[in-house]
Formats: C-alpha cells, sequence, structure tokens
C-alpha cells in the first residue's frame, strides 16, 4: 500500500472537519413565530447532541453534524430581530403580512412574509427577501405589483393585508 493513503498519527480518527453552514448576509428578521421555531430546533439538536453514543462507529461524524447545525442555530437566534406585527403598518404590506392575492390569469394566492430561516414556499410562508415580497412592499390593497419570476413575471394584485 502507498503511504499516500496511510494516515499519519496515533491510529485514532480525528474529528471531522465540515465547513460551516452558510449564513445570509441579510438582516435576521423574525416573527414571533419564526423565533419559537428556531429556539426549538436549537432544543432539539442539544436534545440529539446529549443523545449520541460516542461508542458508536458513526458517533464522530454524527457529533460533528450536530454541532455545527447547532453552532448555526445559536447564531441565528442570538442575530435575530424579532418584528411585532402590531407595530407594522395595517394598510401597507410589510413583514409579517398575510396577503392575499389574485394574479392577471384570475388565480388567488395567499403568502406571508416571514424571515428566510421561516420561509416554506409550498406552505405559503415566503421570505421577505424573495422577489414577490419586495415587488409587494409597501403595497395597499387594489395595489399591482410585478412578480418577476424564473418561469415569467406575473401581474398580481393585492386583494387584502392582515397582520392577526
Amino acid at each position: 500500500m502507498s503511504r499516500a493513503f496511510v494516515k499519519e498519527g496515533d491510529g485514532e480518527p480525528s474529528s471531522p472537519d465540515l465547513p460551516e453552514l452558510p449564513v445570509s448576509e441579510h438582516p435576521n428578521y423574525v416573527t414571533p413565530r419564526g423565533m419559537s421555531l428556531l429556539r426549538a430546533r436549537m432544543d432539539d439538536a442539544k436534545r440529539r447532541l446529549g443523545a449520541i453514543d460516542d461508542a458508536d462507529a458513526g458517533a464522530r461524524l454524527e457529533r460533528a453534524h450536530v454541532e455545527r447545525e447547532l453552532r448555526w442555530l445559536q447564531a441565528r437566534v442570538l442575530s435575530a430581530i424579532t418584528i411585532a406585527p402590531e407595530r407594522q403598518p395595517a394598510d401597507r404590506v410589510a413583514f409579517g403580512a398575510r396577503v392575499e392575492l389574485i394574479d392577471s390569469a384570475g388565480t388567488e394566492h395567499v403568502y406571508r412574509i416571514v424571515g428566510e430561516d421561516e420561509a416554506d414556499p409550498e406552505r405559503g410562508l415566503i421570505s421577505w427577501v424573495s422577489p414577490l415580497a419586495r415587488a409587494l412592499h409597501g403595497a395597499r390593497v387594489g395595489d399591482s405589483a410585478l412578480w418577476k419570476r424564473p418561469a415569467g413575471d406575473l401581474a398580481v394584485e393585492v386583494l387584502a393585508i392582515d397582520y392577526g
């Protein structure tokens, strides 16, 4: 066997060096629900970390993954800026708003504008930095906006705004 493939040292595998999870360059705005979800994820990661059996062969890699996730979650919680919905302008689209829209084809859509970590487009939760949220920012009921999508631009009209 070639020496190029043999690890020098005491024979014990070292702790895996995993790259850190990327952190957004944008301010970390969160809804109160988003903050609760981040804290719950952090509690879950701590629980999983405590349950890792170091005697298990894959434990080092698993521990490294969970520790990395925990560092990322701690950074997200520490940098979070919770935006209270009741402090938003009730008559305009802003962070935390639930917005009902109708597009130029007559299809109605409902979205809530949330933080990046809470976004789940399939559930109607869109990030405040998404093209649609940016197009809608500041709009009032009756206003139109142009949603620039990869599938092509789509005109939408705001039907309702709610922060409840």
